[in-house]
């Protein structure tokens, strides 16, 4: 069985299993069980015969079955569901990296639609959505009430269009209105920048083009920096990374790992329980590394997370994240739909589920919020001459003759970078934190290799799920 993590409305095409059991000594008891089913099923026909035949109005039979399945379904946990012809489509088109919206995934919680994260680059995201808003009402009608898929269908529209969506925010007094214009989303899988000799990169979903982007992107930036030996480290930023497919959070955490567990699923049955271990070879060359992730971090994000902070690969710096442990198996009951059902939780490499608790930082670091734009224009010099503050701005002062030009252009080289990221501190604290870490491991010549493998939590999440049971 193929399966795929889903956050939200991400998926693919899966398999259809079909299990048969044989169990001779059980017959009596199977069919008493059944007995009882079949009594509950006489028990639905009934009910929707009597909808047909009494409700005040006349219903569709077709969206009345699929309604009742959809409800059997969401009883179950948030992210199982029915997924009728349409729906099934749209999930296969976002996962192929281009698809129209307002850029946002969302589940639901307490019957309120929550977002787990905006989408990078897209019009929620410059609109200010933030991971952990609740979506109340969409164009003034309220969305209590209703479930998630028809809380997204009032969402949808046409590109180009406006939607008014009210916004309840933690530490806001009150609910407010944002106004966005719908566009075609077009996922940008893996960015990369180069902060100092650190380069960043960048993960904002895990689709069928993720890892292959990464490998592409990795290679242009060692190259761009001059060569792996000037690379101080990597930032893998999964912040507001919703998730996605299992096989590409494998392949990513495989990417930087030479050995060891990656990732275990486990469901109902222990046989059809799963393990994936990495294979040598390391793109980062065991240059350190940091991962950053918050509140919108969630599924495949976790995945590589918790994969790279067992095995001691990478400082995980920023908050909490969002703590989705489970994997969801999508299967085709039709020609044209789906359901997408829970089969399973995974587990780190040390045998931690995560699901409700989330990945928590080795370094907790809050991204402060931004400030308004009066108190930026307050805090600004009303002058932009200069005032002595350092030896080399006093009249007459004799000059350095110890270093060589080529030593002082260093020098100032060194500064510019130092200074950069002070400066990029304001425009994004956590990653400029990251940065720093890469920094000062390169300083006393940090490399993965000189971990030890006593200092990793476990080899296998098995090997710890046995040592829990001894104790």
């Amino acid at each position: 069985m193929k399966h795929y993590l889903l956050a939200g409305a991400i998926g693919t095409l899966a398999g259809i299993t079909v299990a048969t059991q044989f169990a001779g000594p059980l017959v009596a008891q199977e069919s008493g069980r059944n007995a009882s089913v079949y009594e509950q099923l006489d028990l639905f026909g009934n009910v929707f015969e009597r909808v047909r035949a009494d409700y005040v109005e006349q219903v569709d039979d077709k969206k009345l079955i699929e309604a009742a399945i959809n409800g059997m379904l969401t009883s179950l946990d948030p992210h199982s569901s029915f997924l009728s012809a349409k729906d099934y489509d749209d999930m296969q088109t976002q996962t192929r990296g281009s698809f129209g919206g307002l850029g946002i995934e969302v589940g639901q919680e307490d019957g309120l639609v929550k977002v787990i994260s905006p989408i990078d680059d897209t019009p929620a995201a410059e609109a200010g959505v933030r991971a952990g808003d609740y979506i109340t009402h969409v164009n003034g009608e309220s969305l209590m009430g209703m479930n998630l898929d028809e809380a997204v269908e009032k969402m949808r529209g046409p590109v180009g269009s406006e939607i008014k969506i009210t916004i309840l925010r933690e530490g806001e007094k009150e609910p407010f209105d944002l106004t966005i214009t719908r566009d075609t989303i077009k996922l940008t899988v893996v960015k990369t920048r180069i902060e100092g000799h650190a380069v960043v990169l960048r993960v904002t979903t895990f689709n069928d083009e993720t890892f292959s982007t990464l490998k592409t992107e990795m290679d242009k930036a060692i190259k761009e920096a001059g060569g792996i030996d000037k690379v101080t480290g990597f930032v893998l930023d999964l912040r507001n990374n919703p998730g996605g497919l299992l096989n590409q959070a494998i392949e990513v955490s495989d990417a930087f790992l030479d050995k060891g567990e990656i990732v275990s699923t486990r469901g109902r049955k222990p046989e059809e329980s799963e393990r994936w271990n990495a294979k040598p070879g390391d793109l980062a060359q065991g240059k350190p590394m940091v991962t950053l992730i918050n509140g919108g971090s969630a599924s495949a994000s976790e995945i590589v997370t918790g994969a790279l902070q067992d095995h001691r690969r990478a400082i995980v710096v920023g908050t909490k994240s969002f703590g989705k442990g489970s994997v969801q198996t999508v299967m085709p009951v039709t020609s044209d739909s789906a359901i997408r059902l829970t089969t399973a939780r995974y587990y780190t490499p040390s045998g931690r589920s995560i699901q409700s608790l989330g990945i928590q930082p080795d370094i907790i670091v809050e991204q402060p919020a931004p400030k308004p734009q009066e108190e930026d224009e307050a805090g600004k010099p009303r002058t932009e001459s200069k005032f002595l503050n350092s030896e080399a701005d006093l009249r007459g002062a004799l000059n350095n003759d110890s270093i060589s030009d080529e030593e002082r252009k260093q020098i100032e080289e060194e500064a510019k970078q130092v200074e950069a990221t002070a400066k990029l501190r304001e425009e994004d604290y956590q990653l400029a934190y990251a940065v720093d870490i890469l920094k000062g491991l390169a300083a006393v010549d940090y490399h993965a290799q000189a971990v030890p493998d006593a200092a990793k939590p476990a080899v296998t999440g098995e090997d710890a799920a046995q040592g829990a049971q001894a104790e």
